[in-house]
């Protein structure tokens, strides 16, 4: 298993509850980029039978901060937290898999800056955001910190 796998694997088995109940996974991660996907279900949608823009801005959070949370060290992770997340929603989706890709854009030791895009089933972009990370403390280095500390 590479580094890389150990750590996405890592990841997909520890995440939060809202991942949990919401279904997204990490399907794709490296150094300044990740993608995270979802399958819509009922409880995705809002009233009018589409995905709620709530969903859609969850998945860009945590793309965007996995994007920048990338550790290549087995066994250490990156943490961050999102100071800011402006979204445009500009399609939508009613059905199939979301995919959102995020990226870091640059920024500076603790301070950085993502953009991502949601793209619904047919690869139509559906949404942007732009949003801005800090740090916590030792996850400024690339290497991160251990996994239990």
């Amino acid at each position: 298993m590479s580094d890389v796998d150990d750590n996405l694997a890592w990841e997909q088995a520890h995440g939060s509850g809202l991942q949990a109940y919401l279904g997204y996974r990490i399907v794709e991660w490296e150094e300044d980029r990740a993608v995270v996907e979802l399958e819509i279900r009922d409880h995705h949608r809002n009233r009018a039978g589409i995905l709620h823009g709530g969903v859609i801005a969850t998945l860009m959070d945590t793309a965007s901060g996995c994007a920048v949370c990338y550790c290549a060290v087995p066994g250490n992770v990156r943490k961050s937290l999102t100071l800011s997340l402006t979204t445009n929603f500009i399609g939508m989706a009613t059905g199939g898999t979301v995919r959102v890709e995020g990226r870091k854009q640059g920024g500076g030791r603790k301070i950085v800056f993502t953009e991502a895009t949601a793209y619904n089933a047919a690869g139509e972009v559906i949404a942007t955001a732009t949003g801005t990370f800090k740090y916590h403390r030792g996850s400024e280095d690339p290497n991160g910190v251990p996994r239990d500390a």
